[in-house]
């Protein structure tokens, strides 16, 4: 008996038959989104967690929507980006609303430095402090019209340049919110979105916001202190950026400029009550003192050739103790100084010092094993002092898992040489033999699979066993690879750290963009080589050329898709860019994208690894490296009409044994080794005959 569409909802969705195919004459049916919504639904029904990589082109998020939207629980989505939020809530929903006839209330939650400030606004039409921004009048003044008219006070709906000094000045902080206190409270714009959040069957975060919800419920329980209403499941969207936002998050981070914000912010409450805190002043002045010193100090010993260095104890501790205290202790004074003030600011203030003052007291003691430790220079004149967790899959069992019973990660990268154990360690999650209680050692080692060691284990050493069953799937994207990709891997360049290296590479990206006309996406793994080689080839390439910091990402993308040209960029680049189309043809990468070795956090989790008798390099770095490859390689084909060429100008791809760990990860293009190859298969609007397809074994 055939199972009618109706009696099975995703079916009634998302089949080929379904109500969206019905809708739109142009909609295509991916078995892929078919499988990865059923799975999120049962996630969802049965209070599971599942890790799904859905290659490009599956239709991810809808996979996810509907199932949520269905469950009748109220679901968190986290994003890495506030483009995905945006989009989820300006394109994908309404669609669903009108298209699939499904009702529920969704919610965007940003941060609140996202949010204009209306107490801020209003002290500075009121306070005398409209003078800070005698040079950006005009900025000024639109920001007060545009106040009057707004419904969600997000700064996303003006045109301010990036690094605005109106839009840092009038924005909402963490720090200094008063909260309830504040005479604006009921008609804040934070506010209300937290409001209509707490009745809403959606809500889209980011990862930062949703950790900073985590930290609030977990570190103080039964406070009913929170950033997100509550909620029973997550679907973490990008998931593979999921990581290292815990890792800042869940670290420390300090400057001269926190400090400096600190005692400006203090000053000015106080010439509102100038009698009020008499001693305040001076304490002020000796923080304002003590912090200049402290951060001049420690930037003598960072080399400006080398802007990072580690600090490790008992040495640096005591030097680093002995620098702090002076500040700490004005510090600690600060709140008996200030007891008299009235301003509804008096709550952040003493948060905001009892903050700084354990995160001083933190790195000065340097004695938590689960921390690395480090003092890093920003330009000339910025040094910071940071920590951040060495093992941040701990954080997410201690806080993440005990807070959600239905937890779904997903990505288009989640799978380093077609399996997910990596991942799976990273977020404190355990492999699938751990899991099914089986050895999952003997297993790994059965197999012969050492490119897939895991990488983390839990507090003790071993993985505390999983209650929650965690399911996992692998989805292929529906794009043809084979058809509308090449990819180049030439095996004649030099090696990536010899001198002659970065010469050979742009004679490479001359030869490829005369192919393409240009239509380049150039991403290097460092500033230095993306540097050296714009300053090679300006004037060489056939197509107008741009590089990363000329103008705001988002203009050079603009830029890039309206006239064929050639992009440098490094980093910000590698991800999150999504240009279909004749516009892209050829991406570039330089070399294969290992984490430095001198970066603080990855030397000590490669210690760590080692010190357990692990291989990093195999179990680590490798797998992080393949995972940065496989986001690089998928800017190229984001259409089924797209076609173009992925070049990969590292030999180690090739001539190295773990080189095949990075081919197999990635999808499987008509693969070129020799540059007459590359122009055949441009030329001939479809691949060779002759060459190979990058296949997982």
């Amino acid at each position: 008996m055939t199972m009618s569409v109706f009696s099975d909802p995703i079916q009634k969705y998302l089949g080929p038959d379904g109500i969206l195919a019905r809708a739109f004459p142009a909609y295509e049916h991916r078995p892929q989104q078919l499988q990865m919504a059923r799975l999120v639904r049962r996630a969802l029904d049965e209070r599971r967690y599942c890790l799904v990589e859905a290659g490009t082109g599956t239709g991810k998020t809808l996979a996810y929507l509907i199932p949520a939207l269905l469950s009748g629980r109220r679901v968190v989505v986290s994003t890495a980006t506030k483009t995905l939020q945006d989009q989820i809530l300006d394109k994908d929903l309404p669609l669903l609303r009108k298209a699939a006839g499904i009702e529920f209330k969704a919610t965007v939650l940003k941060g609140r430095s996202n949010y204009l400030c209306r107490y801020r606004l209003e002290l500075a039409e009121t306070a005398g402090q409209a003078h800070l921004f005698a040079s950006a009048r005009r900025e000024y003044e639109a920001v007060v019209s545009w106040s009057r008219q707004t419904e969600t006070g997000e700064w996303s709906e003006l045109n301010l340049p990036e690094g605005s000094q109106v839009r840092k000045e009038l924005s909402c902080a963490s720090e200094s919110c008063p909260g309830r206190k504040c005479p604006y409270n009921s008609v804040c714009f934070v506010s209300r979105a937290r409001r209509e959040a707490a009745d809403s069957d959606l809500i889209i975060v980011n990862h930062h916001l949703l950790f900073a919800d985590l930290a609030l419920k977990t570190d103080v329980p039964g406070s009913g202190a929170q950033v997100i209403p509550p909620y029973q499941a997550v679907v973490f969207d990008e998931a593979h950026a999921v990581e290292d936002v815990a890792t800042d998050f869940f670290g420390v981070s300090l400057c001269a400029f926190r400090i400096h914000e600190l005692t400006e912010d203090v000053e000015r409450a106080l010439s509102q009550e100038p009698n009020a805190c008499p001693l305040a002043p001076m304490i002020l002045e000796r923080i304002e003192q003590f912090g200049t010193r402290l951060f001049n100090q420690r930037g003598l010993g960072i080399p400006e050739t080398e802007p990072v260095r580690r600090l490790t104890a008992p040495l640096d501790a005591d030097e680093l103790s002995v620098q702090i205290e002076p500040l700490t202790e004005a510090l600690r004074a600060l709140p008996g100084a200030i007891s008299q003030l009235e301003s509804v600011e008096k709550e952040t203030f003493l948060r905001r010092i009892n903050d700084l003052t354990a995160g001083l007291e933190f790195m000065a003691a340097m004695d938590d094993p689960g921390f690395v430790y480090w003092e890093e220079r920003r330009g000339k004149t910025q040094v910071f002092l940071r920590a951040a967790p060495i093992d941040v899959a701990r954080e997410f069992r201690s806080r993440l898992y005990t807070t959600a019973d239905t937890i779904i990660f997903t990505s288009a990268t989640l799978a380093a040489e077609g399996r997910l154990d990596f991942t799976r360690r990273r977020l404190g999650l355990p492999s699938s033999g751990e899991q099914a209680g089986g050895n999952a050692e003997e297993e790994k080692a059965a197999a012969g699979n050492e490119a897939s060691e895991t990488a983390f284990h839990g507090d003790s050493g071993t993985m505390r066993r999983f209650v929650t069953p965690v399911d996992e799937l692998l989805l292929d994207s529906p794009f043809d690879y084979g058809q509308q990709a090449a990819l180049y891997t030439p095996r004649h360049l030099p090696e990536p750290n010899e001198p002659e290296f970065i010469g050979r590479a742009a004679e490479e990206i001359e030869a490829l963009c005369g192919i393409t006309g240009g239509r380049a996406l150039l991403l290097f793994t460092s500033l230095k080589n993306m540097t050296l080689a714009h300053a090679l080839l300006r004037g060489r390439l056939p197509c107008p050329v741009m590089i990363q910091g000329e103008a705001p990402r988002s203009a050079l993308i603009s830029r890039f898709k309206n006239e064929p040209s050639a992009l440098f960029a490094s980093h910000s680049f590698w991800e999150g860019v999504d240009i279909p189309g004749e516009a892209l043809s050829l991406v570039v990468i330089d070399r294969l994208p290992f984490a430095s070795p001198t970066d603080p956090v990855v030397a000590a989790r490669v210690e760590w690894l080692r010190a357990a008798g692990r291989v990093p390099f195999i179990c680590y770095q490798v797998p992080q490296a393949a995972l940065s490859l496989r986001q690089g390689f998928g800017r190229l084909i984001r259409t089924r009409t797209d076609r173009g060429i992925v070049a990969i100008l590292d030999p180690r791809l090739t001539t190295k044994r773990y080189g095949g760990a990075f081919l197999k990860s990635l999808p499987p293009a008509r693969r070129c080794s020799d540059i007459g190859e590359v122009r055949a298969f441009w030329t001939a609007g479809g691949p060779l005959s002759s060459a190979a397809v990058v296949k997982p074994d």
